[in-house]
């Protein structure tokens, strides 16, 4: 197509062994070319462009140099992947990215061979690629075979504890593992922490960077003719702190710091580690992210999440919001309690502006922490800001929440602190699709005693409960909001403290009680709406709390109508099963009441759009609708009940 750049080396590219074809001369136009089509794709997509871009030149030395599939390459955390999606049969579905149907935004198993192992949440693939070594020698037998374990890491999942227990088993283990750092002096958000102090020190003298990597680099590797001067490097650079001495430390061979955007160093280096390597050695390559890009390079994130956008300026193209997001409304009803009580404080592992904290972080700096990708540590360390008298928010998205769930009952609930749990990204999120769906989070939270569990129904509704948080010092509690823009209702100047364990009705009606916990209440309203038309009008009741349980309410409910249905947002385990528990404990179903519970269903749901996943899930108005008909024993237009 004319609008899609000219690539007559990257034409030529169908499986990454179509490389090695290639002169180090043409690998260097084919990583422009790379750059080129990843653009144009992630134009067209969304998606992650930074992290990729800012790969290119790894993932083209990584392809030609080594044997994939054979040979495991795991990259962390796989956003990075696009270039190496094209380069692995997949470029004639690239445009399909984050789509229904289409190609994941992350590594998966089942898309590819090419794929070892998915990765769309940090610092797993060293013990991944750990594992791949050690069944490489025991034997372990592939499709492919297993050659070597090749772990890319960017410097931001550095920062995870998990890491750092893979390369001590691996130094100790000593087996042939290779780990590419891939420091692009940012994750998401700016580094913090002492190890990205530690990475800058590496290479604050610009100058001295061939001598330090010659000092320091694992000297056995390299051909004879550069041993004796590179020993000589060493020692005279002995007891001098530069160098890779933490990684040697955990007995990782240490090689850079090393230009990851150029072919001329890189192609060497990987090519000497392949042929000579025995133990565990790491490969410190220094990128940029959204490199060759100029608007991705010039933004604040470097193109880390965009759009779809135009390629020539860069300008995304956003639809109209019609309501603040549900982030934007944390963050802000956030910042209004702590201007009124100034022991509230904030946490966040590496993700301010996903969770809204960016605001908190601009006017109370010095009361907003990220711990960067460590949510263990940020859970802890703030049932610590608990347990000190302050009153700690800690900010996570749904899914990396459960990085940190053996501290939320072993440091907060059992201690009965008064940690605040803002849980964003709840329910399905569309284009990030099963491995982002905040799915557990009902389940695996309000099953702890002591814990309350609220869920917010519209934007209104989590300003409230960021007040009601904020009030409540008897024990933890969590809410939970969704991704995107809300419902588009009137806020209040301020958020009201809820009674805690009490619900809302919304509508009086009859034979039918719907009762919603959390963001589906629109939904609710639109299948009521449809049903009025046939005559019946359920009643409609909004829980606000799977934990405690609105027992006065639901009990009511459940004896005022020949059916009762809750529909959450959330996995088997949750509210729902909540609610039948008391129902059964109070014997309401001796008494004939018909009870169904609608659920996120027992299994994983592909990218899509919100919409189309929560169709897939039966958790859309129309299925809300049909249920309410099955139950009734009314059939639908066209339809005939048996």
């Amino acid at each position: 197509m004319s609008d899609r750049p000219d690539t007559p080396l990257l034409d030529r590219v169908s499986r990454p062994a179509d490389l090695k074809q290639f002169s180090d001369a043409q690998l260097a136009q084919l990583a422009s070319e790379l750059r080129s089509e990843t653009i144009s794709a992630v134009s067209v997509t969304g998606g992650h462009l930074g992290a990729g871009l800012g790969v290119v030149e790894l993932t083209v030395a990584l392809h030609a140099v080594f044997d994939t599939p054979r040979d495991k390459v795991i990259w962390d955390v796989s956003h990075q992947c696009y270039p190496h999606k094209i380069l692995t049969g997949r470029r004639d579905r690239i445009r399909t990215l984050r789509q229904k149907d289409g190609l994941s935004g992350f590594t998966k198993r089942s898309e590819s061979p090419y794929d070892p192992f998915g990765a769309a949440h940090s610092s797993t693939s060293i013990s991944a690629a750990l594992g791949f070594a050690v069944a490489r020698d025991l034997g372990g037998v592939t499709q492919e075979g297993v050659g070597d374990a090749i772990a890319v890491i960017g410097d931001g999942a550095m920062s995870a504890g998990m890491a750092y227990e893979a390369m001590n088993n691996a130094g100790h283990l000593k087996k042939r593992l290779i780990v590419i750092l891939n420091d692009n002096e940012m994750s998401i958000a700016p580094p913090v922490g002492a190890m990205s102090n530690y990475l800058s020190r590496l290479y604050a003298g610009a100058p001295y960077q061939d001598f330090k990597a010659a000092a320091k680099g694992a000297v056995s590797l390299l051909p004879e003719p550069f041993r004796m001067g590179a020993k000589r490097a060493k020692d005279i650079l002995k007891g001098m702190a530069v160098g890779g001495t933490l990684f040697e430390e955990l007995g990782f061979s240490y090689v850079g710091p090393i230009d990851g955007h150029d072919l001329d160093q890189l192609l060497p280096v990987l090519r000497t580690v392949k042929a000579r390597a025995t133990g565990p050695i790491l490969i410190h390559v220094l990128t940029k992210k959204g490199k060759g890009y100029a608007p991705a390079e010039a933004a604040e994130d470097r193109g880390h999440a965009t759009a779809k956008f135009d390629v020539v300026t860069g300008e995304q193209k956003k639809a109209p919001s019609n309501a603040p997001s549900y982030t934007s409304v944390f963050g802000k009803a956030l910042v209004a309690e702590a201007e009124r009580d100034d022991r509230i404080v904030a946490v966040t592992a590496a993700m301010p502006d996903g969770t809204g904290l960016n605001l908190f972080a601009e006017r109370f700096p010095s009361r907003c922490f990220d711990v960067g990708i460590a949510e263990q540590h940020g859970v802890t360390f703030s049932a610590g800001l608990a347990a000190g008298g302050m009153k700690p928010f800690c900010a996570l998205y749904s899914t990396f929440l459960q990085r940190g769930y053996d501290q939320v009952v072993h440091d907060v609930a059992i201690q009965r602190l008064p940690v605040r749990f803002a849980i964003d990204r709840a329910g399905l999120v569309g284009a990030d699709g099963a491995t982002h769906a905040g799915a557990f989070d009902v389940a695996f939270m309000a099953n702890l005693p002591g814990m309350v569990v609220m869920a917010a129904a519209d934007e209104a509704e989590l300003k409230h409960m960021v007040a009601t948080a904020a009030a409540h010092d008897d024990g933890p509690i969590a809410f939970r909001y969704p991704r995107g823009e809300g419902e588009g209702v009137d806020m209040p100047e301020r958020g009201e403290v809820l009674e805690i364990g009490r619900g809302r009705m919304i509508q009086q009606g009859a034979r039918v009680a719907l009762l919603s916990f959390g963001t589906r209440l629109s939904e609710v309203r639109r299948a009521a709406e449809a049903l009025g038309a046939r005559g019946i009008k359920p009643t409609i009741a909004d829980a606000r709390f799977a934990k405690p349980l609105d027992e006065e309410m639901i009990l009511r409910l459940a004896r005022d109508h020949e059916a009762l249905i809750t529909i959450e947002e959330g996995a088997i385990g949750g509210f729902g099963s909540h609610v039948a528990q008391l129902l059964a404990q109070r014997g309401v179903f001796d008494e004939g009441l018909k009870y169904r519970s609608m659920v996120l269903p027992d299994t994983f749901i592909d990218q899509a759009s919100p919409a189309d996943m929560y169709a897939v899930a039966g958790l859309n108005a129309e299925q809300i609708e049909a249920k309410v008909l099955d139950v009734v024993g009314v059939a639908r237009l066209g339809e005939k009940r048996a």
